[in-house]
Protein backbone atom coordinates (compact mmCIF):
# COMPACT_ATOMS: atom_id res chain seq x y z
CA UNK A 1 0.00 0.00 0.00
CA UNK A 2 2.94 2.19 1.20
CA UNK A 3 4.45 1.69 -2.71
CA UNK A 4 0.74 2.23 -4.14
CA UNK A 5 0.77 5.85 -2.46
CA UNK A 6 4.43 6.70 -3.13
CA UNK A 7 4.00 5.85 -6.87
CA UNK A 8 0.77 7.48 -7.16
CA UNK A 9 2.16 11.11 -5.79
CA UNK A 10 4.76 9.98 -8.37
CA UNK A 11 2.30 10.06 -10.94
CA UNK A 12 0.15 13.09 -10.10
CA UNK A 13 3.38 15.23 -9.65
CA UNK A 14 4.81 14.08 -13.14
CA UNK A 15 1.63 15.17 -14.60
CA UNK A 16 1.58 18.24 -12.79
CA UNK A 17 5.08 18.72 -14.61
CA UNK A 18 3.54 17.69 -18.10
CA UNK A 19 0.76 20.27 -17.77
CA UNK A 20 3.24 23.52 -16.41
CA UNK A 21 5.34 22.47 -19.79
CA UNK A 22 2.90 22.45 -22.45
CA UNK A 23 1.50 25.83 -23.70
CA UNK A 24 -1.53 26.76 -22.86
CA UNK A 25 -4.44 28.25 -25.18
CA UNK A 26 -5.23 31.47 -24.71
CA UNK A 27 -8.12 31.16 -27.69
CA UNK A 28 -10.04 28.69 -25.72
CA UNK A 29 -12.48 31.39 -24.31
CA UNK A 30 -12.62 33.92 -27.80
CA UNK A 31 -15.28 36.24 -27.95
CA UNK A 32 -16.11 39.50 -29.35
CA UNK A 33 -15.24 41.64 -32.41
CA UNK A 34 -11.98 42.14 -33.51
CA UNK A 35 -11.21 44.43 -36.55
CA UNK A 36 -8.48 46.13 -38.32
CA UNK A 37 -7.99 50.18 -36.61
CA UNK A 38 -7.22 51.24 -40.33
CA UNK A 39 -6.91 49.30 -43.49
CA UNK A 40 -3.29 47.62 -44.08
CA UNK A 41 -1.76 46.81 -46.96
CA UNK A 42 -2.71 43.81 -49.14
CA UNK A 43 0.00 43.99 -52.40
CA UNK A 44 -1.13 46.92 -53.89
CA UNK A 45 -4.71 47.71 -52.41
CA UNK A 46 -5.66 47.50 -48.88
CA UNK A 47 -7.44 45.11 -46.64
CA UNK A 48 -9.97 45.75 -43.79
CA UNK A 49 -11.17 42.86 -41.80
CA UNK A 50 -14.02 42.79 -39.30
CA UNK A 51 -14.08 39.45 -36.87
CA UNK A 52 -16.91 38.59 -34.43
CA UNK A 53 -16.21 35.18 -32.25
CA UNK A 54 -18.93 33.61 -30.12
CA UNK A 55 -18.19 30.19 -28.69
CA UNK A 56 -16.89 28.16 -31.14
CA UNK A 57 -18.33 30.13 -33.87
CA UNK A 58 -16.41 32.68 -36.24
CA UNK A 59 -17.78 35.42 -38.99
CA UNK A 60 -15.55 37.15 -41.13
CA UNK A 61 -16.44 40.74 -43.28
CA UNK A 62 -13.64 41.43 -45.24
CA UNK A 63 -13.35 44.73 -47.58
CA UNK A 64 -10.65 45.43 -50.25
CA UNK A 65 -10.32 48.62 -51.35
CA UNK A 66 -7.83 50.48 -53.50
CA UNK A 67 -7.06 53.32 -51.38
CA UNK A 68 -5.80 53.21 -47.89
CA UNK A 69 -8.56 55.45 -46.29
CA UNK A 70 -10.95 52.59 -47.61
CA UNK A 71 -13.35 55.15 -49.69
CA UNK A 72 -12.62 53.28 -52.88
CA UNK A 73 -13.61 49.79 -52.14
CA UNK A 74 -13.88 47.01 -55.04
CA UNK A 75 -15.51 44.58 -53.17
CA UNK A 76 -16.90 42.42 -49.73
CA UNK A 77 -16.93 39.24 -48.86
CA UNK A 78 -18.01 37.71 -45.45
CA UNK A 79 -18.06 34.25 -44.25
CA UNK A 80 -18.92 32.00 -41.26
CA UNK A 81 -18.72 29.07 -39.29
CA UNK A 82 -17.02 26.67 -37.03
CA UNK A 83 -13.74 27.05 -35.70
CA UNK A 84 -11.12 25.26 -33.57
CA UNK A 85 -7.56 26.27 -32.39
CA UNK A 86 -4.88 23.26 -32.67
CA UNK A 87 -1.38 23.29 -30.93
CA UNK A 88 1.04 25.74 -31.47
CA UNK A 89 3.11 26.41 -34.70
CA UNK A 90 6.11 24.72 -35.30
CA UNK A 91 7.01 27.65 -37.75
CA UNK A 92 5.42 30.90 -36.28
CA UNK A 93 6.74 31.48 -32.81
CA UNK A 94 4.25 32.32 -30.14
CA UNK A 95 1.61 31.53 -32.88
CA UNK A 96 -1.26 29.02 -32.51
CA UNK A 97 -2.70 26.19 -35.92
CA UNK A 98 -6.13 26.89 -36.42
CA UNK A 99 -8.50 25.83 -38.94
CA UNK A 100 -11.46 28.26 -39.75
CA UNK A 101 -14.42 26.29 -41.39
CA UNK A 102 -16.77 28.04 -43.85
CA UNK A 103 -20.37 26.92 -43.93
CA UNK A 104 -21.47 29.72 -46.57
CA UNK A 105 -19.46 32.20 -48.57
CA UNK A 106 -20.96 35.48 -50.02
CA UNK A 107 -19.37 38.33 -52.07
CA UNK A 108 -20.18 42.05 -53.16
CA UNK A 109 -18.70 43.84 -55.56
CA UNK A 110 -18.70 47.46 -54.62
CA UNK A 111 -17.21 48.63 -58.22
CA UNK A 112 -18.70 49.49 -61.61
CA UNK A 113 -15.33 49.49 -63.37
CA UNK A 114 -15.21 46.88 -66.22
CA UNK A 115 -11.33 46.68 -65.90
CA UNK A 116 -11.31 45.87 -62.38
CA UNK A 117 -14.67 43.56 -62.06
CA UNK A 118 -12.34 41.58 -64.38
CA UNK A 119 -8.97 42.15 -63.34
CA UNK A 120 -10.43 41.02 -60.10
CA UNK A 121 -11.85 37.78 -62.09
CA UNK A 122 -16.02 38.63 -60.98
CA UNK A 123 -16.89 38.69 -64.82
CA UNK A 124 -18.01 34.90 -64.78
CA UNK A 125 -20.27 35.05 -61.35
CA UNK A 126 -22.61 37.50 -62.39
CA UNK A 127 -22.27 40.10 -59.39
CA UNK A 128 -24.66 43.17 -59.35
CA UNK A 129 -22.85 46.29 -57.77
CA UNK A 130 -23.97 46.42 -54.02
CA UNK A 131 -26.28 43.27 -53.69
CA UNK A 132 -23.97 40.07 -51.59
CA UNK A 133 -24.81 36.68 -53.61
CA UNK A 134 -24.32 33.69 -51.90
CA UNK A 135 -21.32 31.64 -53.81
CA UNK A 136 -21.18 28.65 -51.74
CA UNK A 137 -21.83 26.24 -54.13
CA UNK A 138 -20.40 27.86 -57.36
CA UNK A 139 -17.03 29.58 -55.71
CA UNK A 140 -16.28 33.07 -57.38
CA UNK A 141 -12.97 34.11 -58.64
CA UNK A 142 -10.38 33.13 -56.13
CA UNK A 143 -12.97 31.25 -53.53
CA UNK A 144 -13.68 27.90 -54.29
CA UNK A 145 -17.61 26.48 -53.37
CA UNK A 146 -17.63 25.02 -50.04
CA UNK A 147 -18.03 21.51 -51.23
CA UNK A 148 -14.50 21.95 -52.71
CA UNK A 149 -12.97 23.87 -49.72
CA UNK A 150 -14.23 24.88 -46.30
CA UNK A 151 -11.84 25.70 -43.87
CA UNK A 152 -8.62 28.08 -43.87
CA UNK A 153 -6.17 25.83 -42.61
CA UNK A 154 -4.60 29.32 -40.48
CA UNK A 155 -2.52 30.57 -37.55
CA UNK A 156 -3.61 32.74 -34.88
CA UNK A 157 -1.35 34.84 -31.88
CA UNK A 158 -2.60 36.87 -29.56
CA UNK A 159 -0.81 40.41 -28.91
CA UNK A 160 0.37 42.10 -25.72
CA UNK A 161 -2.43 44.64 -26.40
CA UNK A 162 -5.12 41.76 -26.47
CA UNK A 163 -5.24 42.26 -30.68
CA UNK A 164 -4.72 39.38 -33.01
CA UNK A 165 -2.92 38.29 -35.60
CA UNK A 166 -3.45 35.97 -38.29
CA UNK A 167 -1.67 34.06 -41.02
CA UNK A 168 -0.70 36.24 -44.10
CA UNK A 169 -3.16 34.97 -47.12
CA UNK A 170 -0.88 32.91 -49.76
CA UNK A 171 -1.28 34.99 -53.13
CA UNK A 172 -3.80 32.62 -54.77
CA UNK A 173 -5.71 33.03 -51.41
CA UNK A 174 -5.57 29.01 -51.42
CA UNK A 175 -5.61 27.93 -47.63
CA UNK A 176 -7.71 25.14 -48.20
CA UNK A 177 -4.91 22.03 -47.07
CA UNK A 178 -3.04 22.24 -43.94
CA UNK A 179 0.55 21.96 -46.35
CA UNK A 180 -1.07 25.45 -47.41
CA UNK A 181 -1.09 27.44 -43.73
CA UNK A 182 0.77 30.92 -43.81
CA UNK A 183 4.21 30.96 -42.17
CA UNK A 184 4.13 34.57 -41.45
CA UNK A 185 1.26 37.05 -39.78
CA UNK A 186 -0.61 40.30 -40.39
CA UNK A 187 -1.13 43.14 -38.58
CA UNK A 188 -3.10 42.52 -35.96
CA UNK A 189 -7.34 43.24 -35.60
CA UNK A 190 -7.75 44.90 -32.43
CA UNK A 191 -10.85 44.88 -29.74
CA UNK A 192 -13.99 46.72 -31.18
CA UNK A 193 -16.35 45.75 -28.46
Amino acid sequence: MKNFRISFLGLVFLSTLCLCQTPTNPFKSLHGVYADPKPYAYGQTFGQRKFSFEKDRWTLDFTLSLDPLGKMPVFSFRTFGRYEVLSPSKVVPGAFEAIFYEDKKFVTLHTKQKELVDAFGFTPCALEVGIEKDISETGCSVWAPVSVCNEDHDLLALTETGGIRFGERPRDNNMCKSENRPTSLTPSVERAN
